[in-house]
């Protein structure tokens, strides 16, 4: 399955009696656009108040992905992972999301999820993504 990245704007509760405006940020995995923005529309309809507008949908691609439930935002880091064959060392960056709380709970998080692998993390930086949508099996 592919995984794409969704921002949409629409007006949702945001306190009491008061219904604002949003823009946010869903990971969502399926096999097309349309099917994405079908599986978001379903999962956020509950929630809208008035007009909903997709901005954009765009594939993205992520080495792994490590969820952690009591995590509250999603970190993206950048890794290099280091083959090395005979005497020639091999570097390939790829991304890589972490959920967490705080940033230092984000980088031991990944260096643990990562400490098998011969890598070095490049950057680790908060995310606006607010959750990710797996497919209906």
């Amino acid at each position: 399955m592919l995984l794409y990245e969704i921002k949409v704007n629409y007006e949702r509760q945001t306190g009491e009696d008061n219904p604002g405006k949003v823009k946010e940020t869903y990971l969502v995995e399926g096999v097309n656009c349309a099917d994405v923005e079908n599986h978001l529309m379903e999962e956020i309809k509950p929630f809208i108040f008035g007009d909903c507008e997709v901005a954009s949908c765009k594939k993205v691609q992520y080495f792994d992905i490590f969820p952690n439930e009591g995590g509250e935002f999603w970190y993206k880091g950048r890794v290099e992972l280091i083959t090395v064959d005979g005497d020639k060392e091999t570097r390939k960056a790829v991304s890589v999301l972490v959920q967490a709380t705080l940033l230092d709970d984000a980088v031991h998080a990944l260096k643990q999820f990562l400490s098998s692998l011969d890598c070095e993390i490049i950057s680790i930086a908060k995310t606006p993504i607010m959750d990710i949508l797996r497919a209906v099996n």
